[in-house]
């Protein structure tokens, strides 16, 4: 199967983001002609979208699971029903699981030693394959920088939180500005640019909250699922364990830095952080229309960083000059006021 990347966004409506999916209870009490009598994890749900969404579920949980196989549930295909075309499937190896928390230093050594592993094959941020977070779909095209990728998530993300939630306020959209054209620079641009300095693109999960992470009841082992996987700056996968309302926190953040260390400008790491973060929430608030709780959270968070970087990257050139560089070609084009 091939899921087209073109304008996926456009074809899902807000209003039903939040409807269960109906699929008839028939098609998970009995194993169909596509599958095998096996034990195995399924999951099943109708429509074009269901098969966009697994095709690359699919790809994600394969690429991670070829990058720490202890850490993944084997994925064993994705199709379609041929007793009925609108149904699709995935089907991964069945763990037994214990909903709880991994211990803070195995589970933060294990995501940094999957950082260590895999890289990008091409030396491109981004992925293949369309995949999704929830319903929403997260478009990665091949980049050649972190900060040109990033930007145009960022862009696609505020997009589809506007259409969610009705629209924007006078504050929401000169905030969304200055994120794009001065924060984003200022935050990213030192990594790839200064003194010489290069990013390299680390395979990450990119929705590692503590809902897609359980214990295996058989080995004590964390176990990870539900992937978005992307070739991406590798702290942007602890954009989830910022929120206090996570259960994977700040200690989680603490040892996974004491394993990889902090990319430089090190002094930087805690506003990176939170300008993943404040994509990471965006996410959230799409996902529920009409309310404004996490719009609200991710006000507040844009404003201490706008508040901070006004300037944006033309201050950190000022205060740096001997660490200037051009910029890489592929960040033609942005904005960078």
């Amino acid at each position: 199967m091939v899921a087209s990347n073109t304008h996926m966004y456009a074809t899902l409506d807000p209003t039903v983001w939040n409807e269960p999916n109906p699929v008839p209870i028939e098609a998970i009490q009995y194993v169909d002609d596509a599958g095998e009598d096996q034990s195995f994890f399924i999951k099943v749900q109708c429509g074009d979208y269901a098969q966009k969404l697994f095709t690359g579920e699919y790809a994600s949980m394969r690429a991670l699971r070829e990058a720490m196989p202890d850490l993944t549930p084997r994925p064993i295909g994705t199709g379609q029903y041929t007793s009925n075309l609108d149904k699709f499937f995935y089907l991964c190896e069945f763990r037994e699981l214990v909903e709880d928390v991994p211990d803070v230093e195995v589970f933060s050594s294990m995501i940094a030693e999957m950082r260590r592993r895999d890289v990008s094959p091409d030396a491109k941020f981004g992925f293949p394959v369309p995949t999704y977070g929830g319903r929403l779909p997260m478009i990665h095209p091949p980049s050649d920088t972190w900060e040109a990728l990033f930007t145009q998530v960022m862009d696609t993300t505020f997009n589809v939180e506007e259409e969610s939630q009705g629209g924007v306020d006078e504050e929401m959209q000169a905030l969304r500005t200055a994120i794009m054209t001065k924060v984003i620079p200022r935050l990213l641009r030192p990594m790839e640019t200064g003194g010489g300095r290069t990013l390299v693109p680390r395979l990450v999960h990119s929705d590692l909250w503590h809902g897609n992470v359980a214990v295996d009841a058989n080995t004590g082992l964390p176990v990870i699922f539900d992937g978005i996987a992307l070739y991406a700056h590798n702290e942007y996968e602890l954009a989830p364990w910022r929120p206090a309302r996570h259960n994977i926190g700040r200690s989680y953040i603490d040892a996974y830095l004491k394993h990889a260390g902090v990319t430089d400008p090190a002094e930087d790491f805690e506003d990176r952080n939170l300008l993943y973060c404040i994509k990471f929430n965006l996410n959230s608030s799409a996902h529920y229309p009409g309310n404004l709780r996490f719009r609200n959270i991710v006000r507040e968070e844009m404003r201490e960083l706008v508040d901070k970087y006004p300037d944006g990257y033309e201050r950190w050139l000022k205060a740096y000059p001997d660490e200037a560089a051009v910029c890489p070609a592929d960040n033609k084009g942005l904005l960078h006021l």
